[in-house]
């Protein structure tokens, strides 16, 4: 198994690692229910199924 000649220091190791972050996911707002989801997802509201603003799967009522 190959093993590094020589030691890489911590500032090179965090320099490279510098990339590695973490990012704060895109959110919208239905026009129709007022809902914060995330874009291109299918999101619930009061037991109704939503896409793209229209209902998919409607709550059913209690009888």
């Amino acid at each position: 198994m190959p093993h590094p000649k020589r030691k890489i220091s911590k500032s090179r190791r965090d320099k490279r690692r510098t990339h590695y972050k973490a990012v704060a996911p895109s959110l919208t707002t239905c026009q129709t229910t007022g809902a914060i989801h995330l874009p291109h997802r299918a999101y619930t509201v009061d037991g109704n199924l939503y896409y793209n603003g229209k209902v998919l799967i409607e709550k059913a009522a209690v009888a």
